[in-house]
């Protein structure tokens, strides 16, 4: 959708003068160079499908996507929060924490028991519902509580995690 009148940068234009100011920004309110990187492409892909509403008479650009990726970073916490919790319910239901259980009570050898524990809880799910039961990207994504994009970027690391943790063997 981009601008074809004389009222304002394309969206190409303002995506690429404020990708990094945006990315900075995330980063320094979340604390996680790669977790910034997630955010700031929700950020530009939301920006991207409202960009019709952006009014340049209102202010430059870099304010009103610095307020969608504030808007998507606090989405991103609240969400974390809702899932820590949903997580710490069902543990306290399960007689043994994810740490205590062997391989033997996962099924799986060792060597990939030990791989899938150097996962984090969410690349777990992750691999589980993508690898395992082959539910597709969009519905894992939103069984998780991630963009489609964060879900794809998760996958992809804990892949590469598991091929160099797998491939020491």
């Amino acid at each position: 959708m981009a601008r074809t009148d004389d009222t304002g940068p394309s969206f190409a234009e303002t995506a690429q003068a404020h990708l990094d100011g945006v990315h900075r920004y995330l980063v320094q309110m979340v604390r996680d160079p790669h977790l910034a990187e997630d955010l700031a492409s929700e950020t530009f892909e939301r920006a991207f499908r409202r960009w019709g509403s952006y009014d340049p008479r209102q202010g430059p650009p870099l304010p009103w996507l610095i307020t969608i990726a504030r808007n998507i970073a606090l989405d991103h916490f609240r969400s974390e929060r809702r899932r820590r919790t949903r997580e710490d319910r069902y543990s306290a239901m399960r007689p043994t924490s994810a740490e205590d259980r062997t391989a033997e009570d996962t099924g799986l050898p060792p060597h990939m028991a030990a791989a899938l524990a150097g996962l984090s809880d969410v690349e777990r799910e992750i691999v589980a519902l993508r690898v395992l039961l082959d539910v597709d990207g969009a519905t894992t994504a939103r069984l998780v509580g991630v963009s489609p994009s964060a879900c794809s970027t998760h996958l992809h690391r804990a892949m590469a995690k598991l091929r160099k943790e797998l491939s020491r063997d």
